[in-house]
């Protein structure tokens, strides 16, 4: 399992292979995906994600930018179900 750091950066993702990426990306989305959920149960349809508090921007900036990265591979992530 690799090291996500504190920043990512496309320095970093380039140095993953399409595995370690793909891995990556499925912790990053389960980590964003459990902030969404609380706040979502929080605030019910009055939801927005551009109005979350920063633990759940930072959440999805950090999945984003490594979902974009696999994307551009053409790798297709796996989700859990």
């Amino acid at each position: 399992m690799r090291v996500v750091p504190e920043r990512i950066s496309s320095t970093w993702i380039g140095t993953l292979t399409d595995e370690d990426l793909i891995a990556v990306e499925a912790r990053l989305h389960e980590r964003f995906a459990v902030l969404e959920r609380r706040e979502k149960r929080l605030h019910g349809q009055k939801y927005q994600l551009f109005r979350s508090p920063p633990d759940v921007m930072d959440a999805w900036d950090r999945w984003s930018r490594v979902n974009s990265a696999t994307r551009a591979r053409a790798l297709n992530p796996r989700r859990s179900r």
